[in-house]
């Protein structure tokens, strides 16, 4: 027998086999093992085939559930003797790893899988409750224990094997984006080796060039801190071993990290002794500090932290227990600072700050890294958190520490991982076997390692795990939504942002007298100036970069959150409405942040309602009538071309840009930065960012009383399988409108620098007083402030061609600019002021839809489809209320039970987008549309 759980008791696990074998001889049964859903990237099984063998020859039968993605093929299962089908109901044991669908419960059988329940963790709280109502008698491996409280089953050790691969991968791309190539760049993620053995040679790979000294002398010598000493920590350390390393105390790691050898690498194992203390007196006794955590601190943040480059933390954490580091720990560990250990070389970027990265294999989000608020995902492994909470999933540059923190870590690694769990849970299994969970559970006699597990049978929770339900009651985890059509309280939205869009968002809202709105924003005039045109409803202070908590009351406090912040904060939104079981509505592009939370979405009972706005929202309710009614009756959309954008009314447009700003400024002037592909006669074209996009203006001549001119957005081509076109569209392209010279102009502002988005050092808040016509001669590389005024235009003759449109921005004056770190962010506030629409003027919104269609009879239409709104002078602008309008509509329909969806949704389906359609032309927000056939 190989058992390889360190510290696992052989003679227990010898006695526990012999007993329950007995016991299983005379009662024969059949298992399951169920495919695992709850993640693509779960390749885990709790059994490998060689385990199936050894069950099918002592009789039992084993029907494994289909799956082409588990790690071990189907084949490999059936020659192991198992019986592959996708009824699973004839098992009286279900085994699994990770949590189980509520719909795929089969009442009244037993279940073994990691519940993540045991904590009262919210999100899995339906499951729970679904489990009670089922009769379903739920054995969590978590809690398979022996007499001294240690784990018998778990994947401990491959998650620490992949979680360090993990990390080292990402140390290289973070070093590299702060200047630094490594050899840690030749290491790639744990799922990218076929096993952990060619893992393990591509470090010794790194670990021989480091001993060679190729590690910049810049970084100066690196320090790895490793919390706890068992399964995980091993797994981790193992991998470290391949390095050229040297371990020390914690009591000499401050000295290592100041002087010690770029050569090689230092580790530093912290036990609970190390760093936790007595509040009153210091000193430390483990059996006091299992019965009373709360008498202890820990000093990891003084004593240990500041001096670690990177922390592998594989420590279970207890609610009450101390944190390793807490979130005012971290505004000061990770604050940029002049730190003396920290080195730096001429020509060589120095780092941030000592701590480059934290592999937080225990996955606890709030836990023991307090400011660590949600784990990562293997598809977005790593994220930034800076001094204030922020967070940055898209780059590895910029402030703060890069946290790895994946919540199914060992499934990198699944084949080891399951022989390594097989071989630990296959002696308990005719244990588990006798299980029947029709009968009364004290008339079963499990050894302790099964009955320590056993959460709920007989549709209620055991007696060792009744505290779950104080828990709840305690975390106010019940439910709180009514039925829809209930009246007792009043429901209750917060609208997050109070700027240019919300203000007909929330008079839709208003009128509906059940519904209570609280608007927040970070500036508080703007909330209580929408509050006081409409009585009743609150304004709040919110500053949701500094205070996620007020962010978590505000969500946990209501029914539906609507979301009008800027793109990059719904994933944090969204994040909080998924705990609080608060559905969401943003009228934003769906991010990967978002995305990424379906699953726990879904299970949570929660709708997250993206895209439904202006553009993307009502582009896509129009786009999706047509394409759904040509193929209703038999049609095939072959092209669709779709442009969209906010514009001044033309007789409010004389300026250089013929612009004005009637949402963000700045993303405005991003979004001409950007790339963009689409599909064109069934080529793919791809337009490059940083500035390309503005080189490749198309004339539009729909409305030919309009000089129009439209570029490409994004990522046109996934709109295909989006909107269902299928194989036979040959066209697809998705774009912005703007007025003939805004890209010829923007151009101009892209060549002289004006939309830069790094930071520049004139423009550093701090820095000496500068003026806009001395930013644009530093601009152009000249150093006589004082240049005549003709020389001056000369020179911008020659760089950019016609000057006149800069001068007549103003930009060659001598007002002072207000500097703003970036040239992007500078020209932004200057132009959101001299550009902004004046009370007595009105925008426009002009949609147009191009859609090439073949009929079944071979005849070729071209329809054409217009949506074109105008702002109300001193009242609301077309930009208000084309995105606002249908986001308050939609949050409305969540509201009232019309929109059953949970998960991450988009307005696609019809059910969704034809009442949004019909309300819409309600309001007056209507399309025309023009047809002409081809042949």
């Amino acid at each position: 027998m190989r058992i390889l759980q360190r510290g696992t008791n052989i003679n227990l696990i010898k006695e526990t086999l012999s007993k329950s074998f007995v016991r299983w001889r005379h009662n024969s049964r059949v298992i399951a093992i169920r495919r695992e859903d709850q993640s693509v990237w779960e390749r885990r099984a709790p059994f490998g085939p060689s385990h199936v063998q050894k069950m099918v020859k002592q009789g039992v039968k084993v029907i494994v559930q289909p799956s082409n993605r588990r790690a071990y093929p189907m084949q490999a299962y059936l020659n192991s003797g198992a019986i592959i089908q996708e009824d699973i109901s004839e098992a009286s044991v279900i085994f699994g790893v990770k949590q189980v669908p509520v719909d795929s419960l089969i009442p009244g059988k037993t279940y073994c899988f990691f519940s993540h329940t045991i904590k009262a963790q919210e999100a899995n709280m339906p499951l729970l409750d679904a489990i009670l109502e089922k009769n379903i008698r739920l054995i969590d491996y978590e809690r398979i224990i022996d007499n001294n409280d240690r784990r018998l089953v778990a994947f401990g050790k491959y998650a620490g094997v992949a979680g360090m691969i993990n990390i080292l991968h990402g140390l290289g791309l973070r070093l590299l984006a702060l200047g630094h190539h490594t050899p840690f760049m030749h290491i790639g993620p744990a799922h990218n080796y076929r096993n952990s053995m060619m893992a393990r040679q591509a470090i010794r790979d790194c670990g021989y060039e480091i001993s060679l000294g190729m590690m910049p002398k810049s970084i100066g010598p690196l320090t790895f801190v490793f919390t706890g000493s068992g399964n995980v920590s091993q797994g981790a350390q193992e991998i470290f071993q391949e390095l050229p390393i040297e371990y020390v105390t914690p009591d000499t790691l401050r000295k290592v990290a100041e002087h010690g050898n770029p050569n090689k690498l230092y580790g530093c194992e912290v036990s609970r002794s190390d760093h936790l203390e007595r509040r009153d007196g210091g000193g430390f006794d483990p059996v006091e500090y299992d019965e009373h955590p709360e008498r202890y601190i820990s000093t990891f943040n003084k004593n240990i932290a500041p001096y670690a480059s990177v922390i592998v933390n594989g420590i279970y954490w207890a609610v009450g227990s101390p944190k390793l580091i807490s979130i005012p720990d971290a505004k000061t560990l990770l604050r940029p600072a002049n730190t003396p250990w920290l080195p730096t070389s001429k020509g060589s970027p120095s780092l941030p700050h000592r701590m480059l990265a934290i592999c937080d294999i225990s996955a606890d989000p709030g836990g023991s890294i307090e400011f660590m608020n949600e784990c990562t995902t293997i598809d977005t492994p790593f994220c930034l958190y800076d001094a204030d909470r922020n967070k940055d999933t898209k780059s590895f540059k910029g402030p703060g520490v890069l946290v790895c923190s994946i919540d199914n870590m060992p499934t990198q690694l699944p084949r080891e991982s399951t022989d390594l769990f097989g071989d630990l849970l296959t002696p308990h299994v005719y244990d588990i076997i006798q299980s029947d969970a029709r009968k009364p559970l004290a008339s079963q006699n499990f050894t302790y390692p099964i009955s320590s597990a056993i959460i709920a049978s007989n549709g209620q929770l055991t007696e060792r795990f009744q505290y779950i339900q104080e828990l709840r009651d305690n975390n106010g985890n019940r439910s709180r939504h009514k039925v829809p059509g209930s009246s007792d309280t009043q429901k209750k939205v917060v609208v997050l942002g109070a700027g240019m869009v919300s203000a007909p968002l929330v008079e839709y809202l208003y009128r509906d007298k059940d519904i209570a709105i609280t608007v927040c924003s970070h500036l508080k005039e703007e909330s209580d100036r929408l509050a006081n045109r409409y009585p009743g409803v609150d304004s709040q202070f919110l500053d949701v970069n500094e205070n996620s908590n007020h962010l978590r009351d505000l969500c946990a406090e209501s029914d539906v959150v609507i979301s009008l912040l800027p793109y990059t904060l719904h994933g944090l939104v969204a994040r909080h409405c998924v705990d609080a079981k608060t559905h969401l509505v943003t009228a934003s592009y769906l991010n990967e942040e978002v995305k990424a939370l379906h699953d726990e979405a879904e299970q949570a009972g929660v709708t997250l309602m993206n895209e439904i706005g202006l553009d993307p929202g009502i582009d896509h309710l129009l786009a999706l009538e047509c394409i759904h009614e040509v193929q209703d009756k038999g049609g095939v959309v072959e092209s669709f071309v779709s442009f969209c954008g906010g514009l001044p009314a033309p007789e409010h447009s004389d300026n250089a840009l013929r612009y004005k700003f009637s949402w963000s400024p700045r993303g405005v002037l991003l979004n001409t930065l950007s790339a963009a592909k689409y599909l064109n006669q069934g080529q793919i074209v791809e337009i490059s960012g940083g500035g390309d996009l503005m080189s490749s203006p198309r004339e539009l001549n729909f409305l030919p009383g309009f000089a129009l001119e439209g570029f490409p957005n994004r990522d046109s081509t996934k709109y295909g399988d989006l909107y269902g076109l299928g194989k036979d569209v040959h066209t697809l392209l998705r774009g912005t409108i703007r007025f003939k010279g805004f890209t010829e102009n923007v151009k101009t502002l892209q060549l002289l620098g004006l939309i830069d988005p790094e930071t520049h050092p004139l423009l550093h808040p701090s820095g000496p007083e500068i003026t806009w016509r001395q930013l644009v001669i530093n601009l152009l590389g000249l150093h006589d402030n004082s240049i005549f005024y003709d020389n001056l235009k000369q020179k911008l003759q020659e760089r950019i061609g016609d000057y006149e449109q800069i001068e007549s921005l103003g930009l060659l004056d001598e007002t002072p600019v207000v500097k703003m770190n970036s040239p992007l962010d500078t020209l932004t506030y200057y132009l959101s002021k001299r550009l902004a629409f004046e009370p007595h003027e009105r925008d426009l919104v002009i949609l147009r839809h191009e859609v090439g269609i073949r009929w079944n009879d071979g005849k070729r239409e071209e329809r054409g489809i217009n949506f074109v709104a105008y702002g109300q002078p001193n009242g609301h602008s077309a930009m208000a209320m084309t995105v606002g309008t249908p986001a308050a509509i939609a949050a409305k329909m969540i509201l009232d039970g019309e929109i059953q969806k949970r998960g991450v949704c988009l307005p696609f389906t019809q059910d969704i987008y034809r009442p949004l359609l019909s309300r819409l032309r309600a309001e007056g927000l209507t399309a025309t549309e023009t047809s002409k056939f081809l042949n």
